[in-house]
């Protein structure tokens, strides 16, 4: 809040249930209002051995930063700050009205932040554009700009047996929760990887031709991608524009975690009382988070799974135009500034709450990140490259020039 005062903005602490969102805003001269989106929470730093030096001792060797945040998402701030500052070292002031929204809880999916929205509805609604906080060089160390995000409904499943723990020898005349919860879940995806819950594509908008160019046109490092990722192949030996398509626009069901029982080291026969997995859904246009909850509920009761209980919640997704005046702006700023076209890419295959700011204002953004396919974000000696630094600080710089009446 201290380095947007010191620019010049007027700054609010909006107050929500969570972590307060911070509020940025500054006057400009043309008829233009520009939304930059960020966040000031950070990973947790465990395993915190791993790190080099202390994660909250920024430390600068080898040309790079290194700091919990430096990518995710701290850097990306003081390169606006800066972007902003030399902005304003040569002009009278900024060529659009700026609102800059830095929320406290990004982290773990942005709980609170709708109660933000519906306070300033009427403001978000106004921007023109928004330059959202995520974004950066590829493993190719080429620039890429998404358009929007995934969404994601994410849920814990959980099943009950006994009213405590047992002795595995009852396992013959006493039902099982782990057994039970691997069965419901079986249920939920095939070998052939599709999702079995009836309805679940049905929502599913066809891509665009635009995107589909857009898509074509992104050169995915897939062989570096792989080599990142530590796998010999993709699902299905996908390749090529199948393997974008499926990256980008497919809808996902991933299981993230089961517990049960005893985990520890040695050896105990327990029969475990109850089962939890947590399991998310990577969701695209038009699908809806609550819907394909009410979907997941009604398959595990008509596969007589009606005692699995279910708690979650979610994001809507949203999908980017390529073609967006605004879009086209923001490619042809940073082609001048790092000396190609970059890749347009429709979605993040992440999800973070672009829809709540953007999407349902039909306001296009744009990514622009400080970071690159090694930053290491959220794992420890997270960090950033000062070459990208600089470049991410002059990116910011020339788009608001570029957004000059």
């Amino acid at each position: 809040a201290e380095m947007l005062r010191d620019l010049g903005c007027s700054v609010e602490l909006v107050p929500i249930d969570g972590a307060p969102v911070v509020l940025g805003r500054m006057a400009g001269q043309g008829e233009r209002a520009l939304l930059l989106y960020n966040h000031y929470d950070v990973q947790p730093v465990d395993p915190l051995d791993e790190w080099t030096t202390p994660p909250f001792e920024p430390d600068v060797r080898d040309g790079r930063f290194y700091a919990r945040g430096a990518a995710d998402n701290k850097g990306a701030i003081v390169s606006r700050v800066c972007a902003l500052e030399a902005y304003l070292a040569h002009r009278d002031a900024l060529p659009v009205d700026l609102i800059w929204v830095i929320e406290g809880e990004e982290e773990i999916g942005s709980p609170h932040l709708d109660q933000f929205v519906a306070q300033r509805a009427d403001l978000l609604r106004t921007a023109y554009g928004c330059v959202w906080e995520a974004g950066g060089k590829n493993a190719r160390d080429r620039y890429e700009i998404a358009l929007g995000c995934k969404g994601l409904l994410y849920v814990e499943l959980r099943a009950r047996g006994a009213g405590r723990d047992l002795h595995s020898a009852l396992a013959a005349v006493v039902g099982s929760p782990a057994w039970r919860l691997t069965w419901a879940l079986n249920t939920l995806k095939g070998p052939d990887e599709r999702v079995r819950i009836p309805g679940f594509y049905d929502d599913v908008r066809p891509i665009s031709s635009a995107q589909r160019r857009a898509l074509a046109a992104w050169d995915y490092p897939e062989e570096e991608a792989r080599a990142l990722y530590g796998v010999d192949r993709f699902l299905g030996g996908l390749s090529g524009d199948p393997l974008k398509e499926r990256l980008i626009f497919g809808p996902t069901c991933n299981v993230d975690g089961f517990h049960t029982g005893y985990g520890g080291p040695g050896s105990k026969t327990v029969l475990p009382c109850e089962a939890s997995a947590k399991v998310d859904f990577r969701l695209v246009p038009d699908q809806d988070p609550t819907r394909v909850l009410a979907l997941l509920r009604a398959h595990l009761d008509a596969q007589g799974f009606d005692d699995v209980e279910i708690t979650g919640g979610g994001e809507h997704p949203s999908a980017g135009d390529p073609a967006h005046p605004f879009v086209q702006s923001a490619a042809r700023t940073a082609e001048r500034i790092y000396g190609y076209r970059p890749a347009l890419i429709p979605m993040m295959s992440g999800t973070g709450p672009v829809h709540m700011l953007c999407g349902q204002y039909d306001v296009p953004m744009v990514t622009a990140g400080v970071g690159y396919a090694g930053s290491r974000g959220h794992a420890p000696d997270e960090h950033i490259r000062i070459a990208d630094f600089v470049a991410g600080t002059q990116y910011v710089a020339a788009l608001l020039e570029q957004l000059a009446p």
